[in-house]
């Protein structure tokens, strides 16, 4: 079962991606979506999270008060450090959980970890392949102010506190550019799946490090 983790930044064409190869039959583990459910109400995690940054980061129906926890550690790398220390840990376990259960359910299937802080916290995991989704900093802003409505001065505050580009680059086996047409970006796309479907007689898909650069 080959193990792929797909990252980038915000705006940078990433859940393009990983759409495009659900469609083609991978097996998607939304990273993002792991994080949701680990801090449900009620949860361990959420119960950690309040008692580092206080009861009222939780709503009154018990569910985390996402703009207020983001508010509180926004540009704090203290704070941010803390809240990884908290949720990265169950995100880790549930995230293996669900590799396993693809893999008993298909040993052949394209697993792809959609995990836009791969290099914050997964990048040492032992990836098949590492996938970068790539658009300069300046198309990412203009993206989310024109199709998620945001200021421009918010914009470019959200890109400043991820990771650079350079270090996702760094780690990268396969880039998939995104500052074309999408259906450029699909193209590359496509041209991923038959490389990974291509290798599977073989049950690899390269080893990190190793693996094609589409540019």
């Amino acid at each position: 079962m080959p193990l792929i983790a797909l990252t980038g930044g915000i705006a940078s064409g990433k859940s393009t991606i990983a759409g495009r190869l659900a469609e083609h039959g991978a097996v998607i583990v939304d990273a993002d979506r792991i994080v949701r459910e680990v801090q449900s109400p009620g949860s361990p995690v959420l119960t950690e999270i309040a008692a580092a940054f206080g009861d009222d980061v939780i709503t009154a129906d018990g569910s985390l008060d996402r703009a207020r926890l983001a508010s509180r550690v926004f540009g704090d790398d203290d704070a941010v450090t803390r809240l990884n220390a908290i949720v990265h840990p169950a995100v880790r376990e549930e995230s293996a959980r669900r590799f396993a259960a693809a893999r008993a359910a298909d040993p052949g299937a394209v697993v792809v970890y959609d995990v836009p802080l791969l290099v914050e916290a997964r990048a040492d995991d032992p990836w098949d392949l590492i996938v970068v989704a790539h658009a300069p900093a300046a198309l990412r802003v203009d993206r989310l102010v024109q199709l998620r409505g945001m200021a421009e001065a918010d914009a470019r505050a959200r890109i400043a506190a991820q990771v650079s580009d350079e270090r996702r680059l760094e780690i990268a086996d396969v880039v998939i550019d995104t500052t074309g047409t999408l259906a450029a970006t699909l193209a590359q796309t496509d041209e991923l799946w038959a490389r990974l479907t291509a290798s599977l007689p073989d049950e690899a898909v390269g080893g990190h490090g190793a693996g094609p650069q589409p540019r």
